[in-house]
């Protein structure tokens, strides 16, 4: 079922990315050069659909890594808090263990009382 889901979800997204860059093939100059524009001194003639999914690719990019630095308050306190578990965790069975070894191996029997 969730192959299916993913197919009916990733597939039209599929076919768009395709007719995006069959529709937006042409060459065109991206120039890293702000002051000369007749003569760039860094140039290229690319795709205009290699720009757009360089674009995308780096948005993604930049956008990924700002929320993991984000988070990075939360995953400190989430390690913190594993650690504190598994100790109180080993405390615990340490207690057990010493516990069950300091009862005596038969249990007194309740005493019941008359009123």
């Amino acid at each position: 079922m969730i192959r299916f889901l993913k197919a009916l979800i990733l597939l039209p997204i599929a076919i768009l990315v395709v007719l995006l860059a069959v529709a937006n093939r042409a060459p065109v100059t991206l120039s890293l050069d702000p002051f000369s524009q007749q003569a760039p001194e860094f140039a290229a003639q690319i795709p205009l659909f290699a720009v757009i999914f360089a674009a995308v690719a780096l948005g993604v990019i930049i956008g990924g890594t700002a929320s993991w630095l984000a988070q990075g308050k939360t995953r400190k306190a989430r390690r913190r808090y594993r650690r504190e578990a598994d100790q109180l965790r080993h405390e615990t069975e340490r207690l057990r263990t010493q516990n069950t070894a300091n009862l005596p191996a038969t249990l007194p029997s309740p005493q019941s009382s008359s009123f």
